[in-house]
């Protein structure tokens, strides 16, 4: 090798021996740590919790009546107003009552008559006992009036029930409430032909007050609510969504559990009367229905949304502080604050409800929990604890 080209070859491996002592000395750059999560936190506390199991209900009347004509005739007449309230015994509608008018004095025409003829063959009969007994007739003549006399008594009980039959078609002539309630839609106007077989009946009336609402729970929630309805009486509430909030309709009590459970659906009916006194229930209206059926008390609570779903089964992140730990080749400095991390936490819950669930098991009283922003966090994630929200109440 000339040398030239030794040279060359020193001036290169000089050059790359600078270069990698350069790289070695120069500091390593340090990337920075990624920003906190933003959060909202509560806190686990002890409180007494209503158990209550929700439920969508069907309102149901309390009585339901179809009044249909008992006879056949021209209605005549509508005494009363579609949708009022009337009271038992109130006057509906009429019906033509002359031909029953006609029928019934011709069956008390009837009965008149042979009322006469029996009264003719009991004398007859009182006649024969005497001349009997000084024998100028025989025993079978009185034993053939005796008859007579029991034909016609017969005859006459027939006309009775005949009479009775013709003034119960004549009061049928009027037709009433059967029942205190709030009439629906008429079906059929006056100057129309009824009869017992008309379709749908004149009209319906309903009982609402007081009214029912029928509602399915789960079979699992059979035993609480059995046991429950045994110990007292179970309050039960309707609500409804307005405007995007729940309105309460009314407060009732529990009074019927069925007697057997849905084999499709695997739940259980159960009917609730409630008083209804601002009719805020109606029949066939759907309603949401709450059941409390017990108190727990003293239980460890936390907000439902701060509990989440993982391989494991449900779990919380639980807010605690960490401290770093400086690097041993430099003192430490001020930077190196206390930060907030999350760690996920197994929990065993209990009773949940849209708002409060009830940890049995994972936490400690006080131990604060994510309740927003827990999509993004992971097991030691840094934190930001913002403010709580202040709402502000308008007039």
């Amino acid at each position: 090798m000339s040398r030239g080209k030794r040279l060359s070859l020193v001036l290169v491996i000089a050059l790359g021996a600078l270069v990698i002592v350069r790289l070695v000395d120069q500091p390593k750059k340090h990337h920075p740590a990624p920003p906190p999560i933003p959060v909202r936190v509560a806190r686990a506390e002890y409180a007494n919790i209503p158990i209550t199991l929700h439920a969508l209900g069907l309102v149901q009347a309390y009585r339901t009546v179809t009044v249909t004509p008992m006879i056949t005739g021209p209605m005549t007449a509508v005494d009363f107003r579609q949708g009022s309230v009337v009271q038992r015994g109130a006057l509906l509608a009429r019906i033509d009552p002359r031909p029953y008018q006609a029928a019934l004095a011709q069956a008390l025409a009837k009965r008149a008559q042979d009322r006469a003829l029996l009264a003719v063959a009991r004398d007859t009969l009182k006649r024969y006992q005497l001349l009997i007994a000084h024998h100028y007739i025989s025993a079978e003549i009185v034993a053939e009036q005796k008859a007579t006399v029991a034909e016609d008594r017969a005859i006459v009980a027939q006309d009775d029930a005949l009479v009775t039959t013709a003034r119960t078609n004549l009061s049928y002539t009027r037709i009433t409430a059967p029942i205190t309630g709030r009439t629906g839609i008429l079906a059929v106007n006056a100057g129309n032909i009824v009869s017992p077989n008309t379709p749908g009946g004149i009209v319906t009336i309903t009982t609402i007050q007081p009214i029912y609402v029928l509602f399915s729970l789960p079979q699992q929630n059979l035993p609480e609510v059995r046991r429950a309805l045994h110990a007292h009486a179970l309050n039960v509430t309707a609500y409804a969504r307005q405007g995007g909030r729940r309105a309460v309709l009314a407060h009732g009590v529990l009074t019927v559990l069925d007697n057997v459970i849905n084999q499709s659906t695997g739940t259980l009916t159960l009917k609730a009367r409630f008083k209804n006194p601002a009719l805020a229930l109606w029949p066939g209206a759907f309603v949401t229905v709450r059941l409390k059926v017990r108190t727990e008390r003293h239980a460890l609570v936390v907000p439902s949304v701060a509990v989440r779903q993982g391989p494991e089964g449900p779990f919380v992140y639980a807010v605690h502080t960490h401290t770093p730990k400086p690097p041993a080749t430099r003192p430490t400095k001020s930077a190196d604050k206390a930060v907030l991390q999350v760690t996920d936490i197994p929990v065993r819950l209990g009773f949940a409800d849209q708002r409060l669930t009830v940890i049995r098991s994972g936490l400690r009283a006080g131990m604060r929990v994510v309740v927003l922003g827990g999509s993004r966090l992971h097991p030691g994630a840094r934190i930001r604890i913002l403010p709580k929200r202040h709402t502000t109440s308008h007039a």
